[in-house]
């Protein structure tokens, strides 16, 4: 007696079967995407936290350089030289010994 040959739905469906198979494997569950979304959480709160300490930093050496800036103008003011006077006495003492830059 001859083999019958395979119904061509039923071939199709195992093989549909061992495909899903394969993946679901692959596929991740919902116990590792609650992981993936604490460690994401983490992650988050982490560069959150380094962020701000940063900014902090970065402000507090902001207000330090404006501090000093402000000390060095009074003292300039303080002493009665302004840039801006000092600069042109300067050119002409340049021009007037002829060492113009």
């Amino acid at each position: 007696m001859a083999e019958q040959p395979e119904n061509i739905v039923l071939a199709l469906l195992r093989e549909l079967r061992a495909d899903i198979a394969k993946n679901a494997e692959r596929m991740a569950t919902k116990d590792d995407i609650a992981r993936l979304d604490q460690k994401v959480d983490i992650l988050r709160a982490d560069v959150a936290s380094g962020l701000a300490e940063i900014e902090k930093r970065l402000g507090d050496r902001i207000g330090h350089l404006q501090r000093a800036v402000m000390e060095y103008h009074s003292s300039a003011i303080g002493h009665g030289v302004l840039m801006s006077e000092f600069e042109e006495r300067l050119r002409r003492v340049e021009r007037r010994l002829d060492i113009a830059p």
